[in-house]
């Protein structure tokens, strides 16, 4: 399984990462015709705009775009008879629209909004909230033992390194609360910093001698891989409390 999800994201990271990285690059937001047709982005994507200064460009479905309205991603609402998810590539600007779409406020405006077609839109229910639960075939236990080696010097993984980790970086545990923390684990070797000292046989480009990283490599193949995954999968996410109100 998470081959292939490694996979489908270093397709999409050589495709799409480079010309979007920029924090300047055009945000775009793709979705089909007959969400655009009902109005509702019109409405809602300039409030969430005006509140953040984060100006996104609607484009259509088949476009390339930073994200993406459709049946894949963290269900954001429910119109036109189907719940809508979105899907994003991890850029920290779609993912504050996401937290926005999933805040009191966000929900407020999409359940405020009164086209004139007569489509509603309404809060996703708890039900559609809740993702189908990751299966992994790697060993837990091997993936505990891999964690504290190779990811224990800089992250808490648990009690057992509870004193060692580095404070700016942030806990398993934390980590695991993250609406897309599989995604996250599974392409870690893609996000800064690791990929500068990351090496995971088979999927990533050896190191050029005339730019050696900078701290002892993590080396691991896709079966250590796959069981910190499946230990992951395990851990409580932490409890982060009720979510700030702001007014």
């Amino acid at each position: 399984m998470v081959k292939a999800v490694i996979r489908s994201f270093v397709l999409a990271f050589c495709v799409v990462a480079a010309p979007l990285a920029a924090e300047d690059a055009e945000l775009k937001l793709a979705a089909p015709q007959v969400l655009e047709d009902s109005g509702f982005l019109q409405f809602l994507v300039p409030r969430f705009s005006l509140k953040t200064s984060v100006r996104i460009t609607r484009v259509p479905e088949d476009d390339a775009a930073q994200m993406r309205m459709g049946l894949e991603g963290t269900p954001v609402f429910v119109g036109l008879g189907q719940t809508w998810a979105l899907w994003h590539d991890g850029d920290a600007r779609a993912e504050r629209f996401l937290d926005w779409l999933l805040s009191d406020i966000g929900q407020r405006t999409i359940e405020s909004f009164a086209g004139e077609s007569g489509a509603a839109f309404t809060a996703p229910t708890e039900s559609a909230r809740v993702e189908e639960a990751a299966v992994f075939s790697g060993d837990a236990t091997m993936g505990e033992t891999l964690s504290l080696a190779k990811c224990g010097r800089c992250h808490v993984i648990n009690d057992k390194n509870r004193m060692k980790g580095m404070g700016s970086t942030p806990s398993f545990a934390l980590m695991r609360s993250f609406p897309d923390w599989e995604t996250r684990f599974a392409t870690f070797h893609m996000l800064k910093p690791h990929g500068s000292f990351t090496q995971i046989d088979g999927i990533t480009e050896p190191f050029d001698p005339a730019s050696p990283p900078p701290i002892v490599p993590v080396t691991m193949t896709l079966d250590d891989l796959d069981a910190i995954l499946a230990y992951v999968s395990g851990i409580a996410p932490a409890n982060l409390g009720a979510p700030l109100q702001f007014q």
